[in-house]
């Protein structure tokens, strides 16, 4: 229970970074474990392929666009899921690196809305170079998973933004951040036709975008609001409403409001009977009761 225990409280104290890092791994892991101990057993869901290829089918993204009527979903979906240990793996570690690099000049909810709308401007840009392009074309309906698209936003958004920052690289030495982000796009360029060509394509594209949503925040508009915005709706939707508390009136029934005013002319209507008495027989002439309620009413 330690490590578990260990595990919530990091995710709960961590930023943006650590939970992007910990949804990506998730995603990877879970589904592996539990279809696993489910074959153990031969359990067969029987609804919708619920196996690891169905996950990946119903949540990757198809350069096929009609795919995207069915499921929409996948332009964001994509971007959480992963095709291998070392895939996962090494585009964590280049997560971390880069989130901690954004983070040192914007906001956590900059940078999650970076990573969505760069996977989304990615997604169809690898749909569109699958239409357009000869050589992308000719290879049919191919799928796409990774973060490696949004993880390339985010970090040419910080070189962007600050391309003299000094990174201190192992067994390298101290570089600039620039000079890393463009050994990253030359080596997908250099790659872009000879294999993973979608995948390089949507990197390429990750990039870009990282390049424009700088100069675009540069000019005053922060195109990361906008997903600010959706979660912010959702949040409020579903975020459990509050509910006036109940004040109970406790009502004296002989002094309620009606009988008030009822009450208030029985006893002046008793108050000018007893004075008349007293001036014209005097006080002695009123009984003891006349005289208990006038010493009542007098207080």
């Amino acid at each position: 229970m330690g490590i578990i225990d260990d595990l919530k409280m990091e995710y709960k104290i961590g930023g943006i970074t650590q939970k992007l890092i910990f949804w990506n791994v998730g995603l990877f892991v879970i589904p592996m474990v539990v279809f696993s101990i489910l074959s153990l057993f031969n359990i067969e869901l029987p609804f919708l392929r619920w196996d690891l290829q169905g996950i990946s089918d119903w949540l990757s993204l198809s350069s096929n666009p009609l795919d995207l009527s069915w499921k929409p979903w996948s332009l964001v979906t994509y971007a959480f899921l992963h095709a291998g240990f070392l895939h996962v793996f090494f585009n964590m570690m280049v997560l971390y690196f880069s989130g901690r690099l954004f983070l040192t000049y914007f906001t956590q909810k900059q940078m999650f809305g970076l990573y969505v709308l760069a996977g989304i401007f990615a997604g169809l840009i690898y749909i569109a170079g699958y239409s357009l392009i000869p050589l992308l074309a000719d290879k049919g309906v191919t799928k796409m998973v990774g973060a490696s698209a949004a993880i390339m936003a985010i970090l040419v958004a910080a070189a962007t933004y600050a391309p003299y920052s000094q990174v201190r690289l192992l067994l390298i030495g101290s570089v600039k951040l620039w000079h890393i982000a463009v050994v990253l796009i030359l080596l997908d360029l250099i790659q872009v036709s000879a294999e993973n060509q979608g995948g390089h394509l949507a990197h390429l594209a990750g990039a870009l975008f990282g390049f424009i949503y700088i100069k675009i925040l540069q000019s005053g508009t922060d195109l990361s609001k906008a997903v600010s915005v959706i979660i912010d709706f959702f949040a409020d939707l579903f975020k459990p409403r509050k509910s006036t508390p109940f004040k109970k009136v406790h009502r004296n029934p002989i002094q309620s409001v009606k009988s008030q005013p009822k009450v208030k002319d029985i006893t002046q209507k008793q108050i000018d009977d007893i004075l008349d008495k007293i001036s014209k027989s005097g006080y002695d002439s009123l009984t003891k009761d006349e005289k208990d309620f006038l010493f009542k009413v007098g207080k």
